[in-house]
């Protein structure tokens, strides 16, 4: 049986959980977050304790996720997980969604987060960077890979707009957000952009 892997990824506070749960009941699908699965499995070989999070073993858990999906009962399966492009298989990919969320938005998600002073600029530069992006392009190939701007969507918004793109009435594209000409549009990369 041909399995439909999806994966929902992004700068942490773009919504990935809540975005891929509401996908995986939609589609009746076999819902893995990425970080919960490394350490369900002992796979996390460190603390990194300056910016409060965990050190994964990306090989070991290459191999635990080819099982995972070889032995799924459901058709589709969707990972979530920032590092998702960078450790699920490519030959089991079919789709990747890069959730993408304006850094002035963004921040203030994160801070209501907790997140502050080296975690909170590294993320942002993340995003402002495009760096989810481009481990995903890297990875995978172009045509897999779609960008989805959730700047001020709720997640109604965004489920229905991956949908659109499943069900192919809309296009999957990339390069179409450009944060860093946004924030040097209206002078802020400077605040924005601090590491």
């Amino acid at each position: 049986m041909s399995k439909r892997v999806i994966l929902i990824t992004g700068t942490p506070c773009t919504g990935k959980t809540s975005v891929s749960k509401q996908l995986a009941a939609k589609l009746d699908a076999l819902y893995i977050n990425l970080t919960d699965l490394a350490k369900k499995l002992n796979l996390i070989i460190g603390e990194d304790k300056e910016r409060n999070t965990s050190i994964i073993n990306e090989e070991e858990i290459r191999g635990k996720i080819a099982e995972s999906i070889d032995a799924a009962n459901k058709n589709t399966i969707i990972f979530d997980g920032h590092y998702a492009a960078a450790v699920v298989p490519q030959r089991y990919v079919t789709r990747i969604f890069v959730l993408r969320r304006n850094p002035i938005e963004l921040r203030s998600f994160m801070e209501k987060c907790g997140f502050q002073g080296a975690k909170l600029w590294e993320n942002l530069a993340s995003e402002i960077l495009d760096v989810c992006l481009f481990e995903a392009l890297r990875e995978h190939e172009k045509e897999k890979v779609c960008e989805l701007d959730i700047t001020e969507k709720n997640e109604e918004s965004v489920l229905s707009e991956i949908m659109s793109i499943i069900k192919e009435r809309k296009k999957c594209l990339t390069g179409h957000v450009d944060w860093l000409e946004m924030l040097e549009s209206q002078g802020l990369t400077e605040e924005y952009l601090r590491i």
